[in-house]
């Protein structure tokens, strides 16, 4: 008789935790690529110090320096480990979404981020007027950024 292995039980808990570990892991493994391959030249504004201004201006009062950095900081970090919640919640259900080892993950998130998102909200130009140099950075990053975050989620899912 042939032994059939048993299916994987669900649980969009243990997807979503270890979805956020994963997301947190990819936002630091970006940040390190973007180190290798910045994807600005000098005086562009990244998007997340550009929200934090915005917000600033609302209130009209402008932060200091190192209050801004840390906005901007935690926009890159809360919106990379959300992201990899939805991602770990998306792979309990099906496990296809972690194709190429989350490569296509990181490159949907690029997409979605950078095609629409990100100029949408007129934070940086249509990615037709973006140099090159910053359409191979994000691309490059994202790739790492998905796939540091499904070996961190498959590792943490297999443990929960």
């Amino acid at each position: 008789m042939k032994k059939t292995r048993n299916p994987r039980k669900i649980s969009l808990i243990k997807g979503l935790l270890a979805g956020i570990a994963g997301g947190l892991a990819g936002s630091a493994a970006k940040i390190l690529a973007e180190k290798l391959v910045p994807p600005r030249t000098q005086g562009q504004t990244p998007p997340p110090v550009l929200v934090v201004e915005r917000a600033a201006h609302s209130v009209a009062e402008e932060p200091v320096a190192s209050a801004k950095s840390a906005a901007a900081q935690g926009i890159h970090w809360g919106f990379g480990t959300m992201i990899g919640g939805v991602y770990g919640v998306a792979a309990e259900l099906s496990p296809r979404v972690t194709s190429w080892q989350g490569s296509v993950f990181g490159l949907t998130v690029n997409r979605l981020a950078h095609k629409g998102l990100l100029p949408g909200l007129d934070l940086v130009e249509p990615v037709a007027e973006q140099p090159a140099q910053e359409r191979i950075s994000e691309w490059v990053s994202h790739v790492i950024y998905g796939v540091t975050t499904e070996v961190v989620r498959r590792a943490v899912r297999k443990r929960l």
